[in-house]
């Protein structure tokens, strides 16, 4: 199946309830068949989601920049870790590396990384379909704004329709599934 590239965040002081859907989204990609690719960290919403994945038997690939592998955050348990020298290159190993791309809840890193691949996606170098999981809306607020870039021209409308939102994980996987076929 396809290698698909979920973003969340990595802090380790989150409500449970994140930890969970984390862990569901990875058991749920296992089940269909894809391969995680993830960040490669061991901890928050990250080493929830790739435990998830490996629990429902699923293969994980982690890539992770060498600084934080030397403040020991790395998925050590990924079937494949790769290290890279910066989190720029880490983003576009991700990408290059992964079929799809999948946003949970998240904070700055998983906004950078959302918005690398929604702007290379909006300058057509690449066609790989993204979703954005909006459990309970969370992403609401950011939505809306996002709305009145396209109102005011800033953004056009081609290119927030790039982008797909769901609010569950069957939801969105099968969105993602049905651009890859």
């Amino acid at each position: 199946m396809a290698a698909i590239c979920v973003f969340c965040a990595s802090s380790r002081t989150l409500d449970q309830r994140w930890l969970d859907l984390a862990a569901e989204t990875g058991a749920e990609l296992a089940r269909r068949g894809h391969t995680l690719v993830s960040g490669g960290g061991c901890v928050g919403m990250m080493g929830a989601l790739a435990d998830g994945a490996r629990a429902a038997g699923g293969r994980t690939l982690g890539v992770i920049p060498q600084a934080l592998v030397d403040l020991e955050v790395a998925d050590l348990a990924s079937d494949e870790l790769l290290v890279t020298d910066s989190m720029a290159t880490r983003k576009t190993v991700m990408i290059d590396k992964s079929d799809a791309f999948l946003t949970l809840p998240g904070g700055l890193g998983t906004l950078d990384e959302l918005f690398e691949v929604w702007t290379t996606a909006t300058l057509a170098l690449h066609t790989k379909p993204m979703v954005l999981i909006d459990t309970d809306g969370f992403y609401r607020p950011l939505l809306d704004w996002l709305g009145t870039l396209g109102d005011q021209h800033f953004l056009k409308p081609a290119g927030l329709n790039l982008l797909t939102v769901a609010n569950s994980i069957p939801t969105a996987l099968d969105a993602l599934e049905s651009h890859l076929t």
